[in-house]
């Protein structure tokens, strides 16, 4: 059982599981692999043009670089490897961490809306950037080169429309009430967005348009 299912709470069921993509260690081990191909290169090299008598300390020396760059990838892979991103019918669960484990996550009904960012190689590998916009939480949770990131927001939205479908009728107006007080953050968050440069006054419109019709 990984470190994701033991924070399963009663009933929780898992509906969806991601990942970064593959880039995303490659990206973050690039300084590694760059060290590595030094030493690869210092070996071979050192060994045509230095004195015999030298190659041995120069030697030891190319293969602590190279180990070291090792350990450094291992470390990129495996904290790779050890990321979790969940959807489950009640939340959106991101665990990180590779010894020391940190978790977050956004309850589905106070999710708003999902700003999906892809270029044209994302797309090509099906990948890209994923912002999360709540309610209640100032900060925006933000899932960078997820994999298969149109599969998980539409499995997110999915399972949103789910849990409202099980809260309608047993209290339409407050119910009402607090989606008008959501829209009206997330329309402030998205004016954020906008502001920054993050997304385009069209897609704001967009955006805008969408959380108004709800209401």
């Amino acid at each position: 059982m990984s470190y994701a299912d033991s924070l399963m709470a009663k009933d929780e069921q898992i509906l969806f599981r991601g990942r970064q993509h593959w880039l995303a260690p490659v990206s973050d081990a690039r300084n590694a692999l760059l060290i590595l191909l030094i030493g690869l290169v210092l070996t071979l090299v050192e060994h045509q043009i230095l004195h015999w008598s030298l190659r041995s300390i120069a030697g030891l020396v190319d293969l602590v670089i190279i180990v070291v760059a090792l350990i450094w990838i291992a470390i990129v892979y495996f904290s790779w490897t050890a990321e979790e991103y969940l959807i489950t019918n009640r939340r959106v669960l991101k665990v990180e961490g590779l010894l020391d484990k940190k978790s977050g996550d956004s309850s589905l009904d106070k999710i708003n809306d999902a700003v999906l960012k892809q270029g044209l190689l994302a797309r090509m590998l099906h990948y890209g950037d994923l912002e999360i916009l709540t309610a209640n939480d100032d900060a925006i949770d933000r899932y960078q080169m997820l994999a298969h990131v149109v599969d998980f927001k539409k499995a997110m939205l999915n399972a949103k429309n789910n849990l409202e479908d099980g809260y309608r009728g047993s209290a339409p107006v407050a119910a009402r009430a607090a989606s008008t007080d959501d829209v009206t953050a997330t329309l402030a968050k998205l004016a954020d967005l906008r502001d920054k440069g993050a997304i385009t006054p069209a897609e704001y419109d967009t955006k805008k348009a969408e959380l108004l019709g709800r209401i």
